[in-house]
């Protein structure tokens, strides 16, 4: 799934209205969400673009270019959990990223949140798309449903689950699109 042109306006905002200036992108698919942050951003802002496929971050890369912000962007080809590690042996890279938006494998999602969190600063925003994954999270485990949607639901009301408990963030989950349940981190 792209990202929906409300969501595309949702993080432009968001990335103003918290002043960001390092940022993070799991998940780029078409670019809209990438280009989004990038246009947001200041001049001197950045936002790491981490996906498995380089075509995905060339599918959106004219309009990129187009829009005049690639000097904003850092891609990173590869598994995004190997970079997370990556970053997490830096005790200096903790706590620097202002926004991070997760809108690559749903299976993951918890993965990412374990390792993002401590990544974001303090008062600093999480974003993951497709978090009421069309709207299977409240069906009951029977009802029909496309494979994809039954096959991934799990990990989505997981990670839905979780994000409720975690104690170092506050959460709001929005009804844009397929769902974006947005993070604070308070600790």
């Amino acid at each position: 799934m792209a990202t929906a042109a409300d969501e595309g306006q949702l993080i432009s905002m968001l990335v103003k209205l918290i002043n960001a200036k390092n940022t993070m992108e799991i998940g780029v698919y078409t670019g809209y969400s990438l280009l989004s942050t990038a246009l947001a951003l200041p001049s001197d802002g950045k936002v790491v673009a981490l996906d498995i496929n380089r075509e995905y971050y060339e599918l959106g890369l004219p309009m990129i270019e187009k829009a005049g912000v690639i000097h904003k962007i850092d891609f990173r080809e590869g598994p995004a959990l190997l970079f997370l590690d990556q970053l997490l042996q830096d005790e200096n890279n903790k706590g620097t990223f202002d926004f991070v938006f997760v809108d690559a494998d749903k299976n993951n999602y918890l993965n990412y949140h374990k390792r993002v969190i401590d990544l974001v600063k303090v008062g600093g925003l999480i974003g993951y798309d497709n978090t009421l994954w069309s709207g299977s999270v409240a069906l009951p485990p029977d009802a029909p449903m496309l494979a994809i949607i039954r096959d991934l639901r799990g990990h989505v009301i997981e990670v839905n689950k979780y994000l409720a408990q975690d104690s170092r963030i506050e959460i709001c989950q929005l009804t844009l699109s397929d769902g974006i349940t947005l993070c604070r981190r308070i600790s």
